[in-house]
């Protein structure tokens, strides 16, 4: 089966660039969003990003509008009748994404694969709230959608060979390159990155400057982004939570998360989104300054 309709459960920051890249890619893109106002906001920051597009000369005003052709959201499942793929992406919560689920799977034809963006859960779990898991399999993007190349495919252990080898396609499709992961807690990226990121909370916990762990990252590593600035960045509330599925999930000492990361947390200091983690931060993203 090639996969030529699509449908996005979910129009927010990943499910938008979601959409917009398997549109770029001609196929035919619905987003399934829960009110019109919702909807339509949706679509107007597609729109946005697109003008942003030719305004620096990546794409052309005609490239732009064949983009926004092959684009329209919704409301409701029943958009999702014709979908031969649906991608879910909702919040980060298994019991929200299993009640989401088991409604695809009542609405979706019978030969549709269903596709979790989950980060780090159990592509499984998800899988057992449908009659047909075989053919759900965790299918992870990386933010900015736009620019990252990486998907993480990651059947579980019921997943079907065939819905394996149709994402992968699928996944070259969309000009992604596509790695394949076991199905366990975090994946491959999430449990390589996120203990990495919590272990450098722990330095800064035992006193180590916030600049001074960020710098030696980046000259020692190379890496663009100190890790404790990429804690703010990802929202610290988010890295406790993902830490946490690490710990229960694997129950294991090692994924323990920090006790300053969980009182950072606890004081509503998130990072980027609230102006304030470890580091300062203007309504731009802009950091200032250390803040601990």
């Amino acid at each position: 089966m090639s996969i030529q309709q699509v449908a996005v459960i979910g129009g927010g920051l990943m499910g938008r660039g979601i959409a917009q890249n398997a549109a770029e890619a001609g196929k035919n893109v619905t987003i399934i969003e829960t009110s019109e106002e919702l909807a339509e906001k949706s679509m107007a920051a597609i729109q946005k990003r697109l003008q942003r597009d030719i305004e620096k000369d990546r794409k052309t005003n005609v490239e732009a509008e064949e983009v926004m052709q092959c684009l329209e959201a919704k409301v409701g499942l029943d958009y999702i009748k014709q979908a031969d793929l649906v991608i879910e992406a909702v919040p980060e919560q298994l019991e929200i994404k299993k009640l989401v689920f088991r409604e695809l799977d009542t609405v979706a034809k019978e030969s549709a694969i269903l596709a979790t963006n989950t980060s780090g859960l159990s592509v499984a779990a998800i899988g057992a709230a449908t009659k047909r898991p075989e053919q759900v399999i965790g299918f992870h993007y990386f933010y900015p959608v736009q620019l990252m190349k990486l998907v993480e495919i990651t059947p579980s252990i019921i997943t079907s060979e065939e819905t394996a080898e149709q994402m992968q396609a699928f996944a070259e499709d969309i000009n992604k390159q596509p790695v394949k992961c076991n199905d366990y807690p975090g994946f491959l990226v999430n449990r390589l990155l996120i203990p990495m990121v919590n272990e450098a909370i722990y330095c800064v916990m035992e006193g180590a400057d916030p600049e001074d762990v960020d710098r030696a990252m980046q000259l020692g590593a190379n890496h663009r982004m100190g890790p404790v600035t990429l804690a703010d960045f990802v929202g610290l509330d988010v890295l406790l939570a993902t830490m946490e599925g690490l710990y229960e999930g694997f129950n294991d000492s090692k994924y323990r998360p920090c006790p300053l990361l969980k009182k950072m947390v606890e004081s509503g200091n998130y990072g980027v989104k609230t102006g304030k983690g470890f580091y300062y931060y203007e309504k731009n993203g802009k950091q200032i300054q250390a803040a601990i």
